[in-house]
């Protein structure tokens, strides 16, 4: 289904109307696009493309594979920008290509298992982000230095500092991506929620 701009309008008055006056039951392609919308500003939030993370939610508010166009349809974004993302989704493990046999089109499908997408996304974000901070940071903590003794010991220790907490974050990462291969973690979260 296609929208446009006088859908997502009237969509935020019905979701502000029924705030007001008794629940009305909302339509599965439109809460598909209200979560279309959330998705695409938490990722904008996280520092991850808008319409990245609206062809994500996309593939996960989908059972099946999409192809390249009907993604290109349903959010209306443009045929390199749906394409870069696409390969960008598979590079960070959330979705994968399909072939279907008498198509000469892809297919995409989200990974549905949302621990998988967490353990997938903390690993990337480590690779991307939290590694090569670390790695600078361990060059200039072992880097001698010239200069006025205070400002080289003020320096050192703020390198220092962020080295260990850096540190500590990537330990974090690699704890939590082996909790959530945990079965008895996974449990355990249920019961708290």
């Amino acid at each position: 289904m296609v929208y446009d701009k006088r859908h997502f309008n009237s969509l935020a008055f019905r979701t502000v109307h029924t705030k007001k006056h008794k629940r009305q039951d909302m339509k599965l392609e439109d809460a598909k696009m209200k979560f279309i919308q959330s998705w695409g500003a938490l990722g904008s939030d996280w520092g991850i493309p808008r319409s990245m993370a609206q062809i994500h939610a996309l593939l996960l508010a989908n059972k099946d594979a999409l192809s390249a166009e009907e993604v290109m349809k349903t959010i209306q974004l443009s045929r390199g920008n749906v394409n870069i993302n696409l390969r960008e989704l598979i590079n960070w493990n959330l979705i994968n290509k399909q072939n279907k046999l008498g198509e000469r089109k892809e297919f995409f499908k989200a990974n549905h298992d949302i621990w998988g997408i967490a353990k997938n996304i903390i690993q990337e974000r480590k690779r991307r982000e939290l590694q090569p901070v670390q790695q600078l940071l361990k060059t200039l903590k072992d880097e001698k230095l010239e200069g006025e003794a205070e400002e080289i010991e003020h320096f050192q220790r703020i390198i220092t500092d962020l080295y260990d907490f850096v540190s500590q974050m990537e330990q974090l990462a690699d704890l939590m991506v082996k909790l959530n291969d945990n079965a008895f973690f996974k449990k355990m979260i249920k019961m708290l929620s």
